[in-house]
C-alpha cells in the first residue's frame, strides 16, 4: 500500500510524472524490438528449436532477453554484453593500478570508464552475434551465404548497442537504473505465460486449487525474504573527533557505516549459473554423445540423481562467488584508512590495524547471512520445480531476486526524487 501510494503521489508532480512516462515508454521500445524477428532465420526452425529444453547458457540468455533469444529477434543478446563488460571493468579496478586510478579520478574518471565500458560492449556483443550465428541458430539460418552471416552478426550487435543507449537514456530522463529496468521488464514479460501455464495444468486437472495456493504462498514467502535481506543493514557507528580550524570547530558527530547483508547482489548467482549450464550448452550442441548422457542423469536439474547433485553444487558456488565479489566490492583498508584521514574512529576500536580486523570480521559475519540466502533462493525453486506439477515455470528465484531488487531500488529512486522537491519547496 505504501509503495501504491509513492507512485500516486509522483503522478502528482509535472516533472515526475513526465519522467515515469518516459521509462515506461522506453520499455515498450524495448518489448516491441523483442517481437521483430532477425532477418535471414527460418521461422519454422526457430520453433523446433523452442520446442526443445532451453537450458544452459541459452537459458540464462533467455531469461535475460525475456523469450527474445529463442525467438531470434532484434534484441536477441539483450544487456548481456553489457554486463560482462561492466563486470570485467570491475574486476580491472581491482587488479590494474591504471583502473584503480580512474576510479579515483571522480566525474572524469567514470567518464573514462563508462566509455570503455561502451567499447567492451560493442566488442563482446559482435563476438557473441558472430559465435550465435554460426554456432547455435545456423540450422535456422534461411541461407548459408557471407552476406546472411555478416547481415546477422551486425543486427544482433546493433540491437544490444542500441539497448546499452535506451539505458542511459532512461538513466538521464527517466527513473531507475536503465540497464536494471530492462532486465526487469525482460523478466516480467514471462509472468502472463508462467500463469497461462498454471491455468492450463488446473484445467486439465494435473494440478488442484490447493497446490496452486500452497505455490502462491511459497512465492509469496520467498518475495517477503527477497525484501527483508535486500534491505537488510549492520550499522556501524563511527564518532568523528572535534577538531578546531580558525575560529570555528569542527567533527565532534555522530553517524554508521552501513554494511549490506547482501553485499555481492546478484552476481555469485550470474557467475554460479554461467559455470553449471556452460556443460548444458555442450550436451545440447553434441545431444547424442556420452557426455549428453552422463549430463542428463547426473548433472542435469532434470535428472536423479543430477538434481541434488546440480544443487549442491550451486550452493557451493554461490558461496565462494559471494565472499569473492564481497572481498572485491568491500575495501575494509581503504574505509579505514578515509575514517582516519578525516578523524572518524569507530568507539572501543582503535584506528588502524584494529580497524580493519574489525571491519573484515563484521564483513565475514554478514557474508555468511548473504551467501545463505542466495543459495536458498536459487535453490529452493529447482527442488519445488522437481517435486511438483510447476516444473514449467520459468520465473524462478533468480528471477525474483533480480525483479524485486531493482524493483525496491526504482521505488527508492522515486522516493527520493520527491524529497528533493519537498525540501526545494520547504526552502522556498
Amino acid at each position: 500500500m505504501e509503495m501504491l501510494k509513492s507512485v500516486s503521489q509522483a503522478f502528482k508532480v509535472r516533472e515526475i510524472r513526465a519522467k515515469i512516462i518516459f521509462t515506461i515508454l522506453m520499455l515498450a521500445v524495448f518489448r516491441l524490438g523483442c517481437c521483430i524477428p532477425v532477418p535471414g532465420m527460418s521461422a519454422t526452425a526457430l520453433q523446433a528449436m523452442q520446442n526443445q529444453s532451453m537450458e544452459g547458457i541459452m537459458g540464462m540468455a533467455n531469461l535475460f532477453s525475456g523469450g527474445a533469444f529463442s525467438n531470434m529477434t532484434l534484441f536477441a543478446l539483450s544487456v548481456t554484453p553489457y554486463i560482462t563488460a561492466s563486470i570485467i571493468i570491475q574486476l580491472l579496478t581491482v587488479a590494474f593500478p591504471y583502473f584503480e586510478n580512474l576510479a579515483k579520478e571522480g566525474m572524469e574518471g567514470r567518464k573514462k570508464m563508462t566509455a570503455i565500458t561502451r567499447y567492451m560492449t560493442v566488442g563482446l556483443a559482435l563476438i557473441q552475434a558472430f559465435g550465435m550465428t554460426f554456432g547455435l541458430f545456423r540450422s535456422s539460418l534461411i541461407e548459408s551465404s557471407v552476406l546472411n552471416y555478416f547481415v546477422i552478426t551486425l543486427v544482433l550487435a546493433a540491437g544490444t548497442t542500441f539497448l546499452m543507449w535506451l539505458g542511459e537514456q532512461i538513466n538521464e530522463y527517466g527513473i531507475g537504473n536503465g540497464i536494471s529496468l530492462i532486465i526487469f521488464g525482460g523478466i516480467i514479460a514471462r509472468i502472463p505465460a508462467d500463469i497461462a501455464s498454471i491455468l492450463n495444468k488446473v484445467k486439465s486437472g494435473e494440478a488442484n486449487f490447493i497446490s496452486v495456493i500452497l505455490f502462491v504462498a511459497f512465492a509469496i514467502l520467498v518475495v517477503v525474504g527477497i525484501i527483508m535481506v535486500q534491505q537488510g543493514t549492520r550499522k556501524i557507528p563511527v564518532q568523528y573527533a572535534k577538531r578546531v580550524v580558525g575560529r570555528k570547530m569542527y567533527g565532534g558527530q555522530s553517524t554508521h557505516i552501513p554494511l549490506k547483508v547482501n553485499q555481492a547482489g546478484v552476481i555469485p548467482i550470474i557467475f554460479a549459473l554461467a559455470l553449471l549450464q556452460f556443460p548444458a550448452t555442450i550436451a545440447q550442441i553434441i545431444p547424442d554423445s556420452g557426455f549428453a548422457k552422463f549430463y542428463s542423469k547426473w548433472l542435469a536439474m532434470s535428472g536423479n540423481p543430477g538434481v541434488w547433485i546440480y544443487s549442491i553444487c550451486n550452493i557451493l558456488l554461490i558461496l565462494f562467488f559471494n565472499y569473492f565479489y564481497t572481498a572485491i566490492t568491500f575495501n575494509p583498508v581503504e574505509v579505514a584508512d578515509n575514517m582516519k584521514q578525516n578523524g572518524g574512529f569507530i568507539p572501543g576500536i582503535r584506528p588502524g590495524q584494529p580497524t580493519v580486523a574489525y571491519l573484515s570480521n563484521i564483513m565475514s559475519k554478514i557474508s555468511i547471512v548473504g551467501a545463505i540466502f542466495l543459495a536458498a533462493v536459487a535453490t529452493l525453486p529447482t527442488i519445488v520445480a522437481k517435486f511438483t506439477v510447476f516444473d514449467d515455470i520459468r520465473f524462478g528465484g533468480t528471477s525474483l531476486l533480480i525483479a524485486v531488487g531493482v524493483a525496491l531500488d526504482t521505488m527508492q529512486q522515486l522516493q527520493n526524487q520527491m524529497l528533493m522537491r519537498n525540501y526545494q519547496g520547504f526552502l522556498k
